[in-house]
């Protein structure tokens, strides 16, 4: 029996790639407007991100309880084997909450084949690591081998990104007034990056022309073997400087294009990372 892969929405996956490797989605919520929408199904970043340049303020919550609960129970019932891959548990309680309604499932079906594994991992990054797991699974694998292979892909991906403007890391309690404020005046463009899960600032690049180039000598630093591995770009609406910054990484690296992974940042991460993000996701050459 094929192992089942489940992810949830924070991956920024298609519905192609969900459809392709049979991979099952939970959505996270989005707050807008005082209504609730399930990230994916009934709300699309492109509404986010419009209403955050009106000056909206949207929210999201982890994926309910009663959700995992009803999920693990039908998969435990059929004992069919299941391995959720979560969202880095440092930016959702989604993680947890899967453990706790797992360990309720488990007191009924003490034997149910479902696991639970903290990527530490967001957006296509965590992406990235899901697609390899579901690969596997296609193939065959064993849930043991599965969990592996997810285990070593997260700990081994990078996380580079820039935001385009400060203010929304600021809503989100990511950065200071005070460096927001000054972000924005002098021009300065934040890189950042992701450390055992959380988000960290890493340089502070003045004007967008360096940004790209620093991206890419980062990549060079702390990355390996880019013409054997799957590289991803998401970006907060901007598919036109998404693909400037695939062409540099295929002249620069000899990457394939279709090896480029290119989606949009969801709801879920926009919300909080804002309009006009790029982020870069790639395996390095040693762990974090």
């Amino acid at each position: 029996m094929l192992v089942k892969i489940l992810a949830d929405s924070a991956t920024d996956l298609s519905m192609n790639h969900y459809n392709e490797f049979d991979i099952e989605m939970v959505p996270l919520t989005v707050h807008l407007d005082e209504k609730e929408y399930k990230d994916n199904v009934e709300i699309q970043p492109k509404t986010v991100y419009d209403a955050m340049r009106q000056g909206k303020s949207p929210k999201t919550s982890q994926v309910s309880p009663e959700t995992f609960h009803n999920l693990f129970t039908t998969y435990a019932e059929k004992n069919e084997p299941l391995v959720y891959l979560a969202f880095s548990s440092e930016l959702s309680g989604t993680y947890q909450t899967a453990k706790m309604m797992l360990q309720e499932v488990k007191e009924t079906y003490p034997d149910a084949p479902i696991d639970v594994v903290d990527t530490k991992c967001a957006s296509i990054g965590y992406g990235l690591v899901v697609l390899y797991a579901a690969k596997a699974a296609k193939n065959g694998a064993s849930a043991e081998d599965i969990i592996q292979s997810a285990q070593y892909h997260a700990t081994h991906m990078e996380h580079i990104f820039t935001v385009d403007d400060l203010e929304y890391l600021y809503r989100g309690g990511r950065v200071s007034k005070t460096a927001a404020f000054v972000g924005s005046l002098l021009k300065i463009k934040p890189i950042l990056h992701v450390e055992n899960g959380k988000l960290v600032p890493l340089e502070k690049i003045r004007g967008s022309k360096k940004l790209f180039n620093r991206m890419l000598d980062i990549m060079e630093e702390r990355g390996t073997d880019f013409t054997n591995q799957l590289i991803g770009i998401s970006h907060g609406d901007d598919l036109e400087r998404a693909e400037q910054l695939s062409s540099l990484i295929q002249e620069r690296f000899g990457t394939a294009k279709e090896d480029i992974v290119i989606e949009m940042v969801g709801s879920v991460i926009g919300a909080h990372s804002g309009p006009g993000t790029i982020a870069l996701f790639f395996l390095n050459s040693s762990p974090k």
